[in-house]
């Protein structure tokens, strides 16, 4: 269940629990509007014209405006919260914390187009009953739009019933694909598509070999991976290993995989089980090249491992250069753990990323909103995220394409970067690949 926790981001990340404010103001209403027409620059310009502000390269253009937008003094904006922390196996702080320091920010610069971000947080401990109280209760609040961090089973009709827009961070069982929500990311679905989009159309691979632990979580997330490959038209080959497997255990899994004349090694490990797979592989001298996801590409594996991860790729990471928006994410999480932002690893916030790209999203939305001249709702805050008007989601991206995939209709981005690790240079983005499409190789 917790498997689009392995392959969006890397696990990690700590903080202590808490519950939201009680509201205050009754949230305003109103229709939603038309979307309108971004005013600033595209991402990687630098190009300024009549009332357009220029960006640098490498910012999302509202990037290079929040921080000089001033403190809201408008309304506030009820922002519901849901999120899983203590459930051993399903405990997500760090989603909390981040949106909560994203929302310190905003109450500082702009906030939802000119309205104080209000922040509503229900704690959900894993089961429907949890799920369908936390409904109720933000419902009761009267928020003006629910945020879903990790939540299992979301209670949509209480949602529905009440006319509460809701939109979420990644889905995560069928139901969510379906759902009457928004989601920023595909969760596991999407990132496996993308991976086999990369073993067709860069490794031209007809054959992979599968390297996985032997629990709940990575079989879901292998079958995902291979009902993808089969659309591909992908031969493969299933390796299983304990979730806590030994050196000589990664090396007898890479033997094996070698011994299969496979084009293409993916590892569904994570944490330590990334580092063991990279040094077993050197130590074999195994020159088939590995493809796996972010879960590998922390600068905690990478710097262990060195010159061992020399031909890895990775799925859904992109340059690790310093960019405007890093060092805006260093910003705002500095300020709110109090600490100095040279000491905030942006590769070590875990699923709190996701939580992040949610709500700084919604705030990009809300300002071209009200920048149009139109009003802040939660319903307008839907429509704009739902319509296609050439604005991607924060930061640079990706795309976003809610609705387009009929057989999951929930799901808003499709699309993955793709980097490798080069040794002396870290990772670097493939050429052609800055951004993969998973659309064609759904299931």
């Amino acid at each position: 269940m917790v498997v689009a926790a392995v392959m969006v981001a890397a696990c990690g990340g700590s903080g202590d629990t808490g519950s939201g404010q009680t509201p205050t103001t009754t949230p305003s209403s109103g229709p939603a509007t038309p979307a309108p027409t971004p005013s600033t620059t595209s991402p990687g310009s630098d190009a300024s014209t009549d009332g357009q502000v220029p960006v640098e390269v490498g910012a999302d253009p509202f990037t290079a405006v929040v921080a000089d937008l001033p403190a809201p003094t408008g309304a506030p904006f009820r922002l519901g919260l849901v999120n899983t922390e203590g459930v051993p196996g399903l405990d997500f702080p760090e989603i909390r914390t981040v949106i909560e320091a994203a929302a310190a920010y905003l109450n500082g610069h702009g906030g939802f187009g000119g309205r104080p971000v209000e922040l509503l947080t229900c704690i959900a401990a894993g089961s429907p009953e949890s799920s369908q109280a936390c409904a109720q209760e933000l419902v009761a609040k009267r928020v003006d739009v629910v945020l879903l961090g990790f939540d299992l089973f979301a209670h949509y009709p209480t949602y529905g019933a009440a006319g509460v827009p809701v939109i979420g961070a990644l889905p995560i069982l069928p139901p969510d694909y379906q759902a009457d929500a928004l989601f920023v990311t595909g969760g596991n679905l999407t990132v496996t598509a993308a991976m086999a989009g990369v073993a067709s159309r860069h490794f031209a691979a007809s054959k992979v070999a599968i390297i996985s632990a032997d629990d709940l979580g990575s079989n879901s997330t292998e079958a995902s991976l291979i009902a993808a490959l089969n659309v591909a038209g992908i031969g493969h080959v299933s390796l299983k290993g304990a979730a806590s497997e030994t050196d000589a255990g990664f090396q007898g899994l890479l033997r094996q995989a070698s011994r299969q004349g496979v084009d293409l090694v993916v590892s569904l490990y994570g944490g330590d089980g990334c580092l063991g797979i990279m040094l077993g592989r050197v130590a074999l001298g195994i020159a088939t090249p590995v493809l796996s996801t972010t879960a590998c590409a922390g600068d905690q594996v990478l710097s262990q491992a060195g010159e061992a991860a020399a031909g890895w790729t990775f799925a859904g990471v992109g340059d690790d250069a310093d960019t405007p928006d890093d060092r805006l994410i260093r910003t705002m999480v500095a300020a709110f753990r109090n600490v100095d932002p040279g000491t905030v690893d942006t590769g070590g916030l875990g699923l709190g990323i996701l939580g992040l790209i949610g709500i700084m999203s919604l705030a990009k939305f809300a300002h071209l909103i009200a920048e149009a001249g139109s009003e802040v709702t939660g319903a307008a805050l839907y429509e704009f995220m739902g319509a296609d008007q050439g604005v991607d989601f924060w930061p640079s991206g990706p795309t976003k394409m809610c609705g387009r995939s009929a057989t999951y209709p929930s799901v808003c981005s499709f699309d993955f970067p793709v980097a490798e690790y080069v040794v002396g240079e870290g990772l670097r983005q493939l050429p052609g690949l800055a951004s993969v499409s998973a659309l064609d190789f759904l299931p």
